[in-house]
């Protein structure tokens, strides 16, 4: 199964939404977000990719209500986890915060078998060393949303935890929103 991993949009709709649809069109079976959304109107047009999308909240949480309430509607596939969360994919473990050094220190565990962040919008992938001898990837996108940095995020197959950061194409065709929830 191949996953896509964004962070840090910070309401830049038509990059985000370009980023998707690139990662959908890659082969992503799912969507992580790793906060830093700021509106969770700025989901809302992802619907029409009719996959899951996991999202935390980050720094810039915006409205939190907003997000379990776009959540809770039955026609979104749009799983809000809040401060952080474990999702299962693929009989993998993953865990997903948004701070950088959290996630350093839940990899460094070896309960989860990759771990996701973002915050510093510069992407990054490392080996944690953990308390099973053994190491964890602990994996951040970068900033989907390109503040103050390319816009980028990471597909990962999660049959070899293989990773690769990739640059949005900002002239990536979107796809027609009429249909979207």
């Amino acid at each position: 199964m191949k996953i896509a991993v964004v962070s840090d949009s910070h309401d830049h709709i038509p990059l985000l939404r370009r980023a998707i649809a690139q990662a959908v069109n890659l082969g992503a079976q799912a969507i992580l977000h790793c906060g830093d959304v700021v509106a969770p109107s700025s989901l809302e047009k992802l619907g029409v990719h009719q996959i899951p999308i996991y999202v935390i909240h980050g720094n810039n949480q915006g409205d939190a209500w907003g997000m379990a309430r776009l959540a809770a509607k039955p026609e979104h596939q749009l799983r809000y986890l809040g401060q952080d969360g474990v999702v299962e994919l693929a009989g993998r473990q993953i865990f997903v915060v948004h701070y950088p050094h959290y996630a350093r220190a839940m990899a460094a565990t070896g309960d989860y078998d990759i771990v996701f962040c973002g915050h510093t919008h510069q992407p990054e992938i490392l080996q944690q060393p953990n308390l099973h001898n053994s190491t964890t990837p602990v994996l951040n996108p970068g900033t989907v949303g390109g503040v103050g940095a390319s816009a980028t995020f990471a597909m990962v197959d999660l049959a070899t935890l293989a990773a690769e950061i990739i640059t949005v194409d900002d002239q990536y065709p979107l796809p027609n929103i009429a249909s979207a929830n």
